[in-house]
């Protein structure tokens, strides 16, 4: 399962010292990739040269909202600094307003600019604030047209005001992942992330059609073990 991780080192108040830590963990048990801050991607890339660990980073994140001009001069620099994979998040807004002319244009503007470059491209949807399966499945299908190489749920920011007044979030679903495979063809990836914290629920998500697993808790599903903290 470990090539199927991409370990995420996002959280706002993650150091240098950190990412290099977290660098070197993702290399010693040879996930798939780590997905860092756009600024770390230089120090990502020199800690995984000649390892087998790609190097990712996010566009437009966490809430998708900067103009498309900006995700793709974001995403350029990301690739000339050595980022091989870009997670970008839909423009949020736009997506629950139903423009889907802009949100097709977003998508295809990040995509063309990864592909010219040979690099794999990821559209996160934000599940948490989608609240019907039509517009997960629109998403889907706008996402197929224009060639991306995975639809993803969550960036483990997406966080919803509960009942009980405070914010949290849910992150990846199996109802999500189920009907990401189901609307995608086998061409599109489909990643799970935000809230895979053990083995069991990794395994659970990759039996209903997950193709990649975001996550902190890297290390405690590849040994098998659960654990408390919250993941990405």
């Amino acid at each position: 399962m470990e090539r199927m991780i991409d370990h995420a080192l996002l959280h706002p108040t993650m150091t240098d010292s950190e990412i290099r830590v977290g660098c070197e963990l993702a290399k010693r048990l040879n996930l798939k990739s780590v997905c860092v801050k756009p600024y770390s991607v230089p120090l990502a890339a020199t800690i995984l040269a000649n390892s087998e660990t790609l190097v990712g980073t996010v566009i437009g994140f966490p809430h998708g909202s900067n103009p498309t001009e900006i995700k793709v001069a974001e995403s350029v620099w990301a690739i000339e600094n050595g980022a091989q994979e870009l997670d970008m998040v839909v423009n949020i807004g736009k997506v629950v307003q139903g423009d889907w002319e802009y949100v097709k244009s977003d998508i295809a503007a990040v995509v063309e600019a990864a592909h010219k470059r040979n690099v794999i491209i990821k559209v996160i949807f934000e599940t948490d604030f989608l609240q019907d399966d039509a517009t997960k499945e629109k998403l889907c299908k706008i996402c197929e047209e224009v060639q991306v190489d995975f639809v993803k749920t969550s960036t483990g920011f997406g966080f919803v005001k509960q009942l009980s007044g405070d914010y949290n979030y849910v992150g990846a679903t199996e109802h999500d992942i189920e009907l990401m495979r189901r609307v995608c063809s086998g061409a599109v990836g489909v990643k799970a992330s935000g809230g895979v914290r053990d083995f069991a629920q990794a395994e659970r998500l990759v039996k209903l059609g997950a193709t990649r697993l975001g996550t902190s808790a890297s290390e405690a599903i590849v040994t098998q073990q659960g654990v408390d903290a919250k993941s990405y």
